[in-house]
């Protein structure tokens, strides 16, 4: 199977385009149409890991981290991402990564992963990404109009929330004139034309722009289609940082730290003073996620899980939430499980394999 067609199955839960802008998701090493046999998951692509993949004979690694965040402007092997680069290029390794855009996404993502080990039903994101839908504007011949729209609905269009099939219509009268070269749907060359029209809106997630608009060419009779794309502030619900959900059953706060540690299998973990009230409503960040704290305390967190809490952060809760560290690796150690799902429902007869390697750079002294 091409290197291509296995990305896009995670690309279809995941989009490159939901990545955060200081981040390097996608195929970082390696040809896309390479044929591959299996896959190595892992949460870091170190070179202990390149060698693992050597070792069980997979050409493509997934890790959750990419390897290169900022360009590389030589290659020495003077530090390990060169050095890890280098041996996947020289081995033939592909690397591809699937990071923020992972994280931002309600179903599927790693934050919903987190909530399934603690039992807890997500009910939103904490801060929904904006500018990531567009609203198509197209006029349509009335008699058309049922068609173009059907055909929009199968290709994405029309989703909001829990509604899908959402669009609005309104009638209007269209003009055009056709010249000499042109092939009309109705009318002649040299005469204006006026028709009765729909004007139909629909909203569109950017990474089913090109999706949806393909649908429209193939179903509008005009071969010029009158359309345009207008880039929206609107926020979607289901994709942004962080979730906030309820526990299946509230807990006293000594009782939720010590579930969260067995839950996680945690070594250690930090947190903030223990306050007196139940723990029912929790907020959720993998990786580092202390720049979600007042959007936690908005949702009515009352404990907000994430990683690499600074010092002066944790006063932020304001001695009203319970703030847990529980580690960067910890909190997305679970990714390659997504990975492993994700990949075997699209692509069943496709092998990956659970890296053995802990690239946790961490270790406690207990």
């Amino acid at each position: 199977m091409r290197i291509r067609e296995i990305v896009s199955v995670l690309e279809q839960v995941a989009p490159l385009c939901l990545q955060e802008s200081y981040d390097n998701s996608g195929l970082i090493v390696g040809d896309p149409e390479k044929l591959v046999g299996k896959a190595l998951l892992c949460i870091d692509s170190t070179e202990a890991v390149i060698d693992e993949a050597i070792a069980k004979g997979c050409s493509l690694i997934i890790a959750h981290h990419p390897i290169v965040f900022d360009g590389l402007k030589q290659f020495t092997g003077s530090n390990y991402v060169q050095r890890v680069v280098m041996k996947a290029i020289r081995n033939e390794i592909a690397i591809y990564a699937c990071h923020t855009n992972l994280d931002n996404v309600l179903r599927g993502g790693v934050n919903q992963k987190i909530a399934q080990k603690l039992g807890v039903l997500p009910t939103g994101v904490l801060r929904p990404m904006p500018g990531i839908i567009e609203k198509l504007v197209v006029y349509v011949p009335i008699e058309q109009s049922e068609a173009v729209k059907n055909a929009l609905f199968l290709a994405g269009a029309g989703h909001i929330g829990n509604y899908d099939e959402c669009a609005f219509s309104g009638l209007g009268d269209g003009s055009f004139r056709p010249n000499e070269e042109a092939h009309p749907y109705t009318g002649i060359a040299g005469r204006r034309e006026l028709i009765q029209e729909v004007r139909l809106e629909v909203l569109v997630p950017v990474w089913l722009k090109s999706q949806v608009f393909s649908a429209l060419k193939q179903a509008h009779p005009f071969e010029e289609i009158a359309h345009d794309w207008l880039r929206l502030q609107n926020t979607h619900s289901e994709f942004g940082s962080g979730i906030f959900g309820t526990l299946s059953q509230p807990l006293d706060s000594e009782d939720f730290l010590r579930f969260i540690k067995d839950s996680l299998e945690l070594k250690v973990l930090k947190f903030t003073p223990i306050a007196s009230k139940k723990i029912n409503t929790v907020a959720i960040c993998g990786g580092a996620g202390s720049f979600l704290i007042s959007d936690a305390l908005r949702a009515g967190a009352d404990a907000f899980l994430t990683s690499d809490i600074k010092y002066h952060a944790f006063f932020d809760a304001e001695q009203s939430m319970l703030l847990c560290d529980v580690g960067h690796y910890e909190s997305e150690k679970y990714t390659i499980e997504l990975f492993s799902t994700i990949l075997s429902e699209k692509l069943p007869n496709f092998a990956t394999i659970f890296s053995e390697t802990n690239t946790n750079p961490i270790d406690y002294l207990i």
